[in-house]
């Protein structure tokens, strides 16, 4: 039992009377006083409502997105006969950012209330709600009652999984530009074909169905669609390149929200998709499929991916998929290279893949290698930054001209823009029929 203001605030009138009493040569009255508002705030204190009427429910996704705003719901419903008054906290992981998450509460017999909150974790991983605290008036308010409610709840955290509905809504409103993802305006590309239709100006006169065209007495034209069924195999590098940090966050946290995004594109386009992740040794391989089930299988395995202090072995990772995997392929792989040296060093591992399958090196940037090059120069330690900067730049730069001359396609993107940069070169590969 916790007192009230008014508690505190008999207890300072009872002062006064223990005064008056003393100059009477009477100590009893103060004490009698004093038992008194200790037993009258006890008794309130054991009246209180029974909270065990009060059920609570928290609704939620069932997995939560790393570094993004989740919706929490807390449901109340007063099962009792009682009116419970007080205020009420809902306890969550530690490390969670939270919106406001403590609220007056009144809540009639049979009333059911709802309060919402959002919770934003940093880290991936598995955690739980602490609980849901409530702190109820008593009668005459002198005394406040703690209650916690049993409403510990596992939470699991994963790559931003929320943007996969962003990409939904907007793919089906036709504004996935507005996500940064570009698509190519022309219809009519793939090589499967869909159906045939009435000829319309601008048409490639290419596409005319002339046996058609002759029976109907009408210009006709095929339809083709994208082929479906193709294979993308997204391959991860968990090792030390990984472990440096972009805006706060590891390099390889950035890359699995991107892949999270290039997954669900695959799938909804009706590609089949897998997975490599490797460091010093090959950590994970799923083999390409398509649906929701190995989406699924693809986002548990990137759940507990951390990137480790290890030197990778690229080349061991890029045999080993290709003896396992012959069909041609879009291979995605995630890594990041510093210079010459480490670009040759790919180039040796993934020049036998390029041979049979398209390859992609996606790397994540930083935007202040930019600001350093183009931030003015007011002090020392500003030109040593600039000197450094341009050191980078140029290695980098090198590193990306032994790719291009291995016919390795390369793409760097900030994070905020690699996701869409990579769904939208997905959707080149396919409307250029490059599978």
């Amino acid at each position: 039992m916790v007192p009230t203001r008014r508690f505190w605030a008999l207890v300072a009138l009872g002062m006064p009377i223990a005064a008056l009493a003393a100059s009477a040569g009477s100590g009893y009255l103060a004490i009698v006083y004093n038992l008194a508002l200790l037993v009258i705030a006890y008794i309130t204190g054991r009246l209180a409502p029974n909270p065990n009427d009060l059920k609570v429910q928290r609704k939620m996704d069932p997995v939560l997105s790393v570094r993004a705003s989740n919706k929490v719901e807390l449901i109340l419903e007063n099962e009792g006969v009682e009116t419970l008054v007080g205020r009420i906290r809902d306890e969550v992981p530690p490390g969670f950012s939270t919106t406001p998450r403590e609220w007056p509460l009144r809540i009639e017999p049979g009333d059911v209330k709802e309060f919402v909150y959002s919770v934003t974790p940093f880290e991936r991983g598995s955690d739980f709600f602490r609980g849901t605290y409530l702190r109820l008036q008593c009668p005459l308010g002198l005394v406040e009652r703690d209650v916690k409610l049993t409403t510990e709840q596992p939470v699991r955290v994963y790559p931003n999984v929320l943007a996969l509905r962003e990409f939904d809504l907007l793919k089906q409103k036709g504004r996935l530009r507005e996500m940064g993802i570009r698509r190519s305006r022309m219809r009519g590309l793939g090589t499967e074909f869909e159906s045939l239709r009435d000829y319309s100006q601008g048409d490639d006169y290419r596409k005319i169905d002339w046996k058609a065209t002759a029976r109907r007495n009408k210009i006709v034209v095929r339809q083709f669609e994208q082929e479906r069924n193709q294979s993308i195999i997204l391959v991860i590098d968990t090792g030390r390149h990984m472990l440096s940090e972009v805006q706060g966050v590891r390099k390889l946290d950035h890359v699995l929200d991107a892949v999270l995004m290039l997954t669900h594109a695959a799938n909804v386009a009706g590609d089949q998709v897998g997975l490599l992740v490797f460091s010093d040794t090959v950590r994970r391989y799923i083999p390409p499929r398509k649906g929701r089930t190995q989406v699924g299988q693809i986002i548990e395995a990137l759940h507990d991916q951390v990137a480790e202090p290890l030197e990778s072995d690229a080349k061991g990772a890029f045999a080993y998929l290709g003896s396992r995997w012959k069909r041609r392929s879009l291979v995605v792989a995630f890594t990041d290279l510093e210079d010459k040296g480490r670009a040759q060093e790919l180039m040796a591992s993934l020049g036998p893949l390029t041979k049979r399958h398209l390859v992609l090196l996606a790397r994540v940037d930083d935007a202040r290698l930019q600001e350093a090059l183009t931030s003015r120069i007011v002090d020392e330690r500003a030109l040593y930054g600039r000197a450094a900067a341009v050191m980078l730049s140029s290695d980098r730069k090198e590193a990306e001209s032994v790719l291009t001359a291995g016919g390795i396609h390369h793409l760097e993107a900030e994070p905020q823009d690699l996701a869409a940069a990579l769904v939208s070169f997905y959707f080149s590969v396919k409307e250029r029929s490059l599978l």
